[in-house]
């Protein structure tokens, strides 16, 4: 700048504004240096006088979050995403299911001229209803008592009842899903043993597996495993109704699996136990359209009980019979006929649902049969009656033991 008035050439700028940062950045050194001094001095007076070792985290604290006179510390941004993972809760574990299988138990199976007839002009919906067809087909495993030869060979026997069926016929038990059937009753024999290997062959062509009779002891007695889901379910079926002693394979064969000697059904019940997780031994036994059990109805109910089996299930009274619990485990000593003549006032399936855990639950579905036809209980007749409360309370008054929900779920009293 020039001041050519004053007589100078030339004159110093001085400046007249203070240099702020400069001044910030001699006090923040002057502030660390004491606090430095004052590190020094702690650390000196913790070695010589004892001063507790915990005023030395927190004075380096104070210097590691001093940054000078007045300066304020900037917090760190946190982005959004990190924020969002820290407030986003951990998954919760996914609990598995256990794995189930279901099994369904009918009564006394027959394929009677009226029962054909039916099946000849409606196909299956003439021998059971379509809500009834389905509990059978939903159920991983569906199992009969089949009581009759399926044959077209053989001599009827010396008997007051025979029952034979054309082959063709086995294609009533695959439309309803049978997939297991017990043979080991006082019919299956009713046309000879040809029929009875007939039969045999049929339901193998079929795919439908099945137990009670056989060529020697061992083919009679075998054990039916049905695999589901990874759960063994076993199935034997054993008979203590036979009209004529050779029907029995110790004795002629091809024959039954009897159990007039409970011993052997018992040995062949503990090792079944052995190769499945639950077992189930179908027995035919009784007297005929009665409720009055037999003392040897309990005696091998419960001698096969403590043998291994889950559930005893009984057959050839024709009638509903009782309940009894026996060990924690239900014998159903007869279930009636299923399919059979024109009318069965009363019948009841049996229900089993099984887990890969050992739990195991079951259900009686009641049913009756008019003109040919089996139906739940709950799908009215002409007269718009429901059956499931007066089978549900018959069963009831037949069972001491045995509690039966409104549902059918039973349990032990």
């Amino acid at each position: 700048m020039f001041y050519p008035e004053k007589g100078k050439k030339y004159v110093r700028i001085r400046k007249n504004h203070r240099n702020y940062q400069q001044e910030m950045t001699r006090k923040r050194r002057i502030i660390r240096l004491i606090v430095a001094v004052v590190i020094a001095a702690i650390v000196s007076l913790s070695v010589f006088f004892g001063v507790p070792e915990r005023l030395i985290p927190l004075a380096l604290d104070f210097s590691e979050n001093f940054n000078g006179l007045n300066h304020k510390s900037q917090k760190e941004p946190v982005s959004e995403t990190t924020e969002a993972a820290e407030q986003e809760p951990e998954p919760e574990p996914v609990v598995e299911e256990p794995a189930k299988a279901t099994v369904v138990f009918t009564g006394d199976v027959e394929l009677s001229d009226y029962v054909r007839s039916n099946y000849d002009s409606a196909g299956i919906n003439g021998v059971l209803s379509d809500s009834l067809a389905r509990v059978l087909k939903t159920a991983d495993v569906s199992v009969i008592n089949n009581e009759f030869a399926f044959s077209d060979r053989g001599t009827a026997a010396d008997k007051q009842y025979t029952f034979r069926v054309s082959p063709s016929y086995v294609s009533i038990l695959q439309d309803f899903g049978v997939d297991a059937a017990g043979l080991a009753n006082n019919h299956s024999l009713d046309y000879g043993q040809d029929a009875l290997l007939d039969t045999i062959q049929t339901l193998n062509d079929a795919g439908i597996d099945n137990t009670g009779a056989g060529n020697s002891l061992d083919e009679a007695a075998r054990l039916v495993i049905k695999e589901v889901d990874g759960i063994k379910i076993g199935i034997l079926a054993c008979s203590r109704v036979i009209p004529y002693a050779n029907w029995d394979v110790r004795n002629s064969q091809p024959g039954l699996f009897t159990c007039y000697d409970p011993s052997e059904l018992v040995s062949r019940t503990m090792a079944a136990r052995e190769q499945c997780d639950y077992l189930f031994v179908m027995i035919h036994w009784g007297i005929e359209q009665t409720t009055n059990l037999e003392a040897y109805q309990s005696q091998i109910g419960h001698s096969v009980i403590e043998a291994g089996a889950d559930a005893v299930i009984g057959a050839h009274p024709h009638i509903l019979q009782g309940i009894e619990y026996y060990n924690n485990k239900p014998i159903f000593y007869s279930l009636g006929n299923f399919i059979f003549n024109q009318d069965i006032p009363q019948t009841a399936i049996v229900k089993v649902t099984a887990d890969d855990e050992g739990g195991i639950s079951y259900k009686l579905i009641p049913a009756y049969a008019a003109s040919a036809t089996t139906r739940l209980a709950n799908e009215t007749d002409a007269s718009g009656y429901d059956k499931t409360e007066e089978i549900l309370t018959n069963l009831r008054e037949l069972s001491p033991n045995v509690n039966i929900t409104d549902k059918g779920v039973i349990s032990e009293k």
